[in-house]
């Protein structure tokens, strides 16, 4: 018999299909915002105009735009834009732009909330793991300014309780982890997606997928998350291929955005993932390689380790994506492919030689230790490395 317990977030509304900008008005209509902050991606900001129409839809509620959020969150870019919010003296933050931005932002709520000026004073706010692999969680005060999310990408973190926030000193990717920083409202509108690069919008896509497939082969598995789980397969099975074939589809965005948001509910709601999310993790931080492209060189691989665990379920991973009869690292692997993503971490310039480290800090991720097949030392992990370089 199952047991188990969900865990609902304080997110309040998402909101889909509506113009971006008449959504984050409606949003700080409801609020009572006044200073409203943008914590916008780069070339969203600099090569659309889609930033300078949602400044003038808020007209003097606008007190600041920030660009400069690099790939995986840096401390040091988050306490930037924190002190820029901060002398603003905004009292909603609106994040627009992929994965790094909506991290960057949840960690920005943190600063604000706690006057934190200097990257090292983020250090105690940062979930961490000891060597059982056990989480301990730093007890805080949740944050007052809240955020509202505008993603241009597949990655799904608008969705959840945590930040990946990079020690640029250590080149690790952290986690901040607290119920307060999931944003308050999510505005999923596929117009704003248009000007993301393919490869960055598909490679996110497999990000989504990941979330789903590690949420069905999970450890916590159960008939709830289940079946967002394989409804997120399919509808992103079937949004990404079109997506490739005709970039104008807003039709077929819109099912990946809807996609990426169920392939969330089992993370936000309290299911474990595995090892596919853990090297990703790691490969983020201490490699550099882009997010969705952590899921794409993984994901297959991880899949083919675990097998011999869970390769009756994995069948059903398979069949949501059309293919029941074959093995789903096999159809993974496929699927990738035919949208052009790489497939090996040599692909994405990731040495042989820095495979060991890699797994030694792997060792750090929590979602190491809930991988369906047991890992217990670098030596598992290294093995997976390996099959994937």
């Amino acid at each position: 018999m199952q047991a188990g317990e969900i865990v609902f977030t304080g997110m309040e509304r998402v909101i889909f299909g509506r113009p971006a900008a008449e959504a984050v008005v409606a949003a700080a209509d409801r609020l009572g915002a006044r200073r409203v902050f943008l914590l916008v991606g780069g070339t969203l900001n600099r090569e659309t105009d889609e930033v300078a129409r949602l400044r003038s839809a808020l007209g003097e509620r606008c007190c600041g735009v920030h660009d400069r959020m690099p790939a995986h969150s840096p401390r040091d870019a988050v306490v930037d834009c924190a002190n820029a919010a901060r002398a603003a003296g905004t009292d909603l933050l609106v994040s627009f732009g992929g994965g790094s931005v909506t991290d960057g932002a949840k960690a920005v709520t943190i600063c604000l909330r706690h006057d934190i000026a200097e990257p090292a004073g983020l250090e105690a706010y940062r979930t961490w793991v000891d060597e059982s692999g056990q989480r301990h969680f730093p007890d805080y005060a949740a944050p007052d300014v809240r955020q509202i999310a505008i993603p241009t990408t597949l990655s799904g973190g608008e969705f959840n309780a945590r930040a990946g926030i990079t020690d640029g000193e250590k080149k690790l990717k952290q986690s901040f982890i607290h119920p307060g920083i999931i944003p308050l409202s999510v505005i999923l509108d596929p117009a704003v997606t248009v000007h993301t690069p393919a490869w960055l919008f598909l490679s996110t896509g497999i990000r989504a997928v990941d979330h789903a497939v590690e949420t069905y082969l999970s450890l916590d598995a159960n008939d709830y998350t289940d079946g967002t789980a394989l409804q997120a397969l399919r509808l992103l099975g079937d949004g990404l291929p079109r997506v490739k074939a005709a970039p104008d589809d807003l039709d077929a965005r819109l099912k990946c955005l809807m996609g990426a948001w169920l392939s969330m509910v089992g993370v936000v709601s309290g299911t474990r993932l595995g090892a596919s999310h853990a090297i990703g993790h790691i490969l983020g931080g201490s490699a550099g390689v882009p997010h969705g492209y952590t899921s794409c060189v993984m994901l297959p691989h991880v899949l083919d380790w675990n097998a011999p665990v869970n390769g009756a379920r994995q069948a059903e991973v398979a069949a949501a994506l059309g293919q029941p009869d074959a093995p789903a690292g096999q159809v993974l692997d496929g699927f990738i492919a035919g949208l052009g993503m790489p497939r090996r971490l040599r692909d994405v310039d990731v040495d042989e030689a820095r495979l060991p480290q890699l797994a030694e800090n792997c060792m750090l991720d929590d979602w190491t230790f809930s991988n369906p097949r047991p890992i217990r030392e670098p030596g598992q992990v290294l093995e997976i490395l390996r099959t994937a370089w």
